[in-house]
């Protein structure tokens, strides 16, 4: 049987970090198609409900990074 592999988390915070610009560029391209006059409602309310999740998801993954960051801090005094 193989053996686990161990747990890197060694870029987990580059890796969130990234995931955070990624959301938020999606989050300013959705915003820009929002000033579209034409752009029927239902799409409009569903890009709303999309941006709030999009929102969400930006605060929840800066607590991730916050939270590695104190576990990468406390690896390098142990």
């Amino acid at each position: 049987m193989p053996k686990p592999k161990p747990d890197d988390r060694s870029d987990n915070v580059d890796k969130l970090q990234e995931q955070v610009v990624n959301t938020i560029e999606n989050l300013e391209a959705a915003h820009d198609t929002l000033q579209n006059e034409d752009l029927p409602e239902e799409q409009r309310q569903e890009i709303l409900a999309k941006n709030r999740r999009r929102e969400e998801a930006i605060a929840g993954k800066r607590e991730e990074i916050k939270d590695e960051y104190r576990f990468q801090q406390q690896q390098k005094q142990e």
